[in-house]
């Protein structure tokens, strides 16, 4: 099993052509500003600081790459959906993104986190066009599950099992950084997955 506790951050891109060859299998974590994609960095690796973590939206506008256990790298994107971004920062966002997913990168795995409670939005289902438009396999991590009570949480999954169907997704992960049981199953999906 790969042990993420083995993270350690390497380094930060905040335009495209600062971006260096990838040489090493990537595990990228997309999702709205805000979504919660440091923290469950943080989690999966058990460190609190690992991954800067803010209240405030948009605070990630670099990728932030950290090494980890085996030749996995995990990918922090920057938040998409945060209207209050200048045009000019819009750009360069959409810039150091074509520049990402287009050049010829190893990017093993794609985690795209949505808000368990809502059905995914319109940025949402263009990161996963994303995806599809360069046969990258993805996930959809559905956080804040602690929200829901088992029988929501229930309706939930099989809500976003309907809506992702026809979108290519490999699988549909119910996640809470609140629960060290929800970290663990995803370390060992994560582990599943990349080692398998």
């Amino acid at each position: 099993m790969i042990n993420f506790r083995k993270t350690v951050f390497e380094t930060s891109f905040g335009f495209a052509d600062q971006l260096r060859p990838s040489d090493r299998r990537e595990v990228v974590f997309c999702g709205r500003s805000n979504a919660g994609k440091s923290s469950l960095i943080n989690k999966i690796c058990g460190q609190n600081k690992l991954a800067r973590v803010s209240s405030s939206p948009g605070k990630t506008t670099t990728i932030n790459f950290f090494r980890s256990d085996s030749d996995i790298t995990l990918v922090d994107l920057p938040g998409y959906g945060f209207a209050r971004r200048s045009g000019q920062e819009l750009e360069r966002w959409s810039s150091l993104m074509e520049a990402y997913f287009g050049t010829d990168r190893n990017i093993e795995l794609a985690l795209i986190l949505m808000d368990s409670r809502h059905d995914p939005t319109e940025d949402d289902y263009d990161m996963i066009s994303y995806m599809n438009r360069f046969g990258i396999e993805y996930w959809a991590v559905l956080t804040k599950t602690d929200k829901l009570n088992k029988t929501e949480l229930s309706q939930r999954l099989d809500a976003f099992e309907e809506l992702m169907d026809p979108h290519s997704c490999s699988g549909i992960v119910p996640f809470t950084i609140r629960n060290e049981e929800s970290a663990e199953n995803l370390r060992k999906m994560l582990s599943d997955r990349l080692e398998g």
